[in-house]
């Protein structure tokens, strides 16, 4: 089985040298060669276009950062990729444009699993992100063993809408829980605790989260790096909210956290981490969140 990886990002590297490691033939292709450097390292091949990439692969797999971004390689892809071959979305996508893509891809003779990843981009080069699956449990399957060379758990959730839609939900939360880790951390801060006492004490109470647990400890450092930008955010979260609308379920929280998040684009840029959505609470109030001892960027072990 040969796979094409195409997406190097911050996310898409990681993925891409996991399966090499796991001595799964994948070749890989970027806009940015440079961003090849890891997996080609790890025993991936390159190519020098998407075109070539999918007519030589029996998947190809894309992680991409916005909807715009996989229409345009997988107009250019399906017209070489071979009848009985699987296009792997794993970029965070409306399930409505992954399956007008499938069906198309169908028609040429193409399943299309969509796998969203969750976790970070310190899971995924771990090895240890987590992967949600949709489509036919045949198809999965087939390429289980390559998903699970690039993820830790591995959960089949039903068809293309409910691994997309799942895939978001994980997102809506973990913003919901950045914000809220901010204002606890600020609330500590004024009222003289220890931000590094108060960050073990929010880790062993019932109010811990695996957003307090990781960006936690990069927000303490001020490097706020956690490898997912603003523009990424405001992408995911005008997801949820149109989810929302869509099955008539109202998200007040959500509705809130987007308004929260495309301030902060506004006021630091949409290339700016994620995590530093907590800065408009800091600049607000004068009041630096920082503390010794954390580290800027989470290893695999966080």
């Amino acid at each position: 089985m040969r796979y094409g990886f195409i997406g190097l990002g911050n996310l898409g590297r990681h993925l891409a040298a996991n399966l090499a490691r796991a001595g799964i033939a994948v070749a890989v292709h970027d806009l940015d060669r440079s961003a090849a450097d890891i997996a080609l390292a790890a025993g991936a091949t390159w190519s020098a276009s998407i075109e070539e990439l999918a007519a030589a692969c029996d998947a190809l797999i894309t992680c991409l950062p916005s909807p715009k971004a996989t229409r345009t390689v997988m107009d250019a892809a399906l017209p070489k990729m071979r009848s009985g071959s699987t296009w792997i979305e794993m970029s965070t996508n409306d399930f409505a444009d992954i399956e007008a893509i499938a069906k198309r891809a169908r028609e040429r003779g193409v399943e299309t699993l969509a796998c969203p990843v969750t976790g970070g981009v310190h899971r995924a080069e771990a090895g240890e992100i987590t992967v949600l699956v949709g489509g036919a449990q045949q198809v999965f399957e087939r390429h289980r063993p390559a998903l699970e060379a690039m993820g830790g758990k591995v959960i089949h959730l039903g068809g293309i809408e409910q691994a997309a839609v799942t895939k978001v939900v994980t997102n809506m939360l973990a913003f919901i829980h950045l914000i809220a880790d901010g204002e606890a951390l600020m609330l500590c801060s004024k009222a003289g605790v220890d931000l590094g006492a108060a960050f073990a004490a929010i880790a062993a109470s019932s109010g811990n989260s695996f957003v307090h647990e990781t960006e936690g400890k990069v927000i303490l450092n001020g490097s706020y790096d956690i490898g997912f930008t603003m523009d990424l955010a405001c992408k995911d979260a005008g997801f949820a909210v149109e989810f929302g609308r869509r099955f008539g379920v109202p998200l007040r929280l959500a509705g809130a956290m987007e308004q929260t998040f495309i301030e902060g684009r506004a006021r630091y840029g949409g290339g700016a981490w994620s995590s530093m959505i907590v800065k408009l609470l800091e600049d607000a109030t004068s009041t630096p969140l920082r503390a010794p001892g954390f580290p800027a960027k989470l290893g695999p072990n966080d």
